[in-house]
């Protein structure tokens, strides 16, 4: 059943449908196949936790190898034979062989990276939907509404609800993309590809000093418009910005060209990953001069935190994993109100408290081959969960 209901701008209208309410075996069958899901993904949820952690101590590890044998160089400007495959230190200003162009726009730069990003006036269409039971149906009320934005992305009108007065065109004529140096270096040494990845710390380009490069283009502020009125854009309209990355040379408008600092393996007048004894790779760059010490307590705070997100990411795998397999409990008794919010009340407590056990006993295993006394500890505080929920069971009256 599907009722439409238009607001007149043809810009808003509301769907509803309705289907019969499921039966205990539809239901039941529904909760079987989210078992299954939910055991692959408290199956995942050990494997991320257990390798996070591996990961975690190899790279403090080759961090701790990093800081002990790396070489901070006296000049940038001259290569030593004696710091032939060491791991070395430099912070200086970035250098390219050639500017950046893009002749479409009539726009240079010299720098590492230069992006010209494309945007397309466009609808796009919001969905808002609530559910309720009517006459032992179950109804899904759908509120459309569409908007006209700027999107980098072409949004395929054909997925819409309605597309009759919301189509968007299929391709942008206009493309974005990235052009990088083929070319970098910090004095006389020059950048691996890894190194110049590392460079993206993008900014926008002022386009206040530029002409219009073409009849049927228009400047206004920071963007060239591919738009009759770029103040009343159409549907189609294109709008185009362009952004910078390492600045390289002494810009009249932009200033000075930018310091970055690296640690990574000298090779010839190269600088190239380092292979540490521990099995991962140092090639680390940061904007700014920075000194040895500094740069490698970045390192270790990037690994905490990234080790903290990978451990809440894998406890909140293993609570959906056990709240998907538990589910069968609450779809059992789901035909009685008060029982049915008690018992999902129980299932939540108890994967929460069994997540937690299991993801400490997980990594303190991680840890056993590192650090066994950590991971004794940890193994030991795996069991607090449980013996909190223990606690909080009433004890059976005495007979």
């Amino acid at each position: 059943l599907q009722q439409f209901s238009d607001t007149g701008s043809r810009k808003e209208h509301v769907k509803i449908t309705s289907e019969s309410k499921p039966g205990f075996l539809e239901r039941l069958s529904e909760t079987s196949g989210g078992m299954l899901m939910g055991l692959v993904t408290f199956l995942l949820s050990f494997y991320l936790l257990f390798t996070n952690e591996g990961r975690a101590l190899r790279t403090a590890k080759s961090l701790d190898e990093g800081l002990s044998l790396v070489i901070p160089l006296d000049s940038i400007h001259s290569v030593s034979q004696q710091n032939e495959g060491r791991l070395v230190h430099l912070a200086g200003a970035l250098s390219t062989s050639k500017p950046l162009f893009d002749p479409s726009y009539g726009l240079s730069i010299q720098a590492v990276k230069l992006k010209r990003n494309v945007e397309m006036y466009q609808w796009v269409e919001y969905e808002d939907s609530t559910e309720y039971e009517e006459n032992g149906e179950i109804k899904k009320e759908t509120k459309y509404s569409y908007n006209t934005e700027w999107k980098s992305e072409v949004v395929n009108s054909r997925n819409f609800d309605r597309e009759i007065g919301h189509k968007n065109p299929s391709a942008m004529a206009v493309e974005s993309f990235t052009a990088v140096s083929p070319n970098v270096q910090v004095g006389s040494f020059v950048l691996s590809k890894g190194l110049v990845d590392k460079i993206d710390d993008f900014k926008q380009l002022s386009l206040s000093h530029l002409e219009d490069p073409h009849a049927d283009v228009t400047r206004g502020g920071d963007y060239f418009y591919h738009s009759e009125n770029p103040r009343r854009p159409e549907v189609g309209d294109l709008r185009v910005s362009f952004f910078y990355a390492g600045l390289s040379g002494d810009d009249p408008h932009l200033g000075s060209a930018d310091q970055v600092t690296v640690i990574a393996r000298q090779r010839g007048d190269q600088l190239v990953p380092y292979h540490t004894k521990s099995g991962d790779v140092l090639q680390i760059l940061y904007p700014g001069a920075l000194s040895v010490e500094e740069v490698f307590q970045k390192e270790h705070e990037s690994n905490t935190m990234k080790t903290w997100v990978l451990r809440g990411a894998g406890w909140l795998a293993m609570f959906v994993g056990i709240s998907l397999m538990t589910r069968i409990f609450y779809t059992l008794v789901d035909w009685f109100p008060v029982v049915r919010d008690l018992v999902n009340i129980g299932l939540k407590a108890f994967a929460f408290c069994v997540a937690s056990s299991l993801s400490l006993l997980t990594i303190s295993i991680g840890w056993l081959f590192y650090r066994p006394l950590w991971a004794l500890l940890i193994g030991l505080l795996s069991v607090v969960p449980l013996v909190v929920a223990k606690s909080r069971v009433p004890p059976k009256k005495q007979q």
